[in-house]
């Protein structure tokens, strides 16, 4: 099983402090994300990755591996469906680096099963909801990340 990784790096008009803030906080990632980062964000914690609608579906679940707000979070990553099965673990960094008056975010998505689909899914997610938390930082207002391409 050969591994593969996705990195996606943004800047964006705000501080360290508001980008992590808009990472581990609940009601700030459901306002670009769609979904809700339930922990407590301690080493080792478990966290959930929960749909923000009526039917709160957790999707996603991992572990805090490492965390020193505002600059760096580490976490594990797996579909719930599979939290039992270490094989489909990835795991997933976010360093947040202040840059010439703007926050430079970097997302690195690890350990993924190459050709797997959370390796095809990743490669289109991240993108699109790191695009909304840039749009919801600088303007106050996500995108919707639930979009679909149209046909032209």
């Amino acid at each position: 099983m050969s591994k593969t990784c996705f990195v996606y790096v943004t800047y964006i008009r705000a501080t360290p402090e508001k980008v992590f803030a808009a990472i581990t906080q609940p009601d700030i990632a459901r306002r670009y994300w769609g979904h809700e980062n339930v922990s407590d964000w301690r080493p080792g914690s478990p966290w959930q990755h929960v749909r923000a609608n009526d039917a709160r579906t957790v999707e996603l679940v991992g572990e805090v591996l490492e965390i020193s707000p505002p600059t760096r979070l580490v976490i594990s990553w797996s579909n719930a469906s599979q939290a039992n099965d270490p094989t489909s673990r990835s795991r997933v960094s976010f360093d947040i680096v202040e840059y010439e008056g703007m926050v430079r975010l970097t997302v690195t998505h690890d350990e993924l099963e190459a050709g797997s689909g959370m390796a095809n899914g990743i490669q289109k997610g991240w993108p699109i909801v790191l695009s909304s938390l840039k749009s919801l930082l600088e303007t106050g207002e996500g995108i919707d990340v639930f979009a679909k391409p149209t046909q032209a």
